[in-house]
């Protein structure tokens, strides 16, 4: 017995095959092209110090800060969507929050590489991540006042053209 369609899937599978592998050898070059580019941008240096940037993470900070003046940390925090803001309606007055509103490119992007960070030898980022979950924050927030926190990092070396330090141990 033969199943109807068998000779028309014997026809399309192999040309979805041929698509699927110039798809991927298509995304590949891409790739690599991005990854010329952003090792060939003056701020790769600086960026590729910072702990939980990687090439896909810088160039899209890149694409979305370079060019732009920011007169304050707070100003790129809030450009990019993680400076907190108070929802208020009448009387009502709802606490911080954090924002809808900003540059959510911008903001995935810091996200992810402070919820990269989290991993990292230096033990920084762990350290004020399970600071805020102690102080009661979920993961997603906790997470959030990290990215928020690396935003001030980030401001900085833009603003001074300098490496990322680890900031020094405090003495007891």
């Amino acid at each position: 017995m033969i199943v109807s369609g068998t000779e028309a899937a014997g026809i399309v599978l192999p040309e979805l095959a041929r698509m699927l592998a110039q798809t991927r050898a298509a995304r590949a070059a891409v790739l690599t092209r991005v990854e010329e580019l952003v090792k060939d941008h003056p701020l790769h240096v600086l960026l590729e110090t910072m702990p939980g940037v990687g090439i896909l993470t810088e160039a899209r900070i890149l694409t979305e800060v370079s060019g732009k003046d920011f007169a304050t940390p707070g100003h790129l925090a809030s450009y990019a969507g993680l400076a907190p803001v108070t929802w208020r309606s009448g009387t009502s007055i709802r606490g911080d929050h954090s924002s809808r509103k900003g540059n959510k490119v911008l903001k995935r992007a810091l996200f992810l590489s402070a919820f990269a960070s989290l991993q990292c030898k230096d033990g920084i980022s762990r350290t004020y991540y399970d600071k805020k979950r102690a102080e009661g924050k979920k993961h997603n927030q906790a997470v959030i006042a990290l990215a928020r926190r690396r935003c001030n990092v980030l401001f900085a070396m833009l603003r001074d053209g300098s490496i990322y330090e680890a900031p020094k141990a405090r003495a007891a």
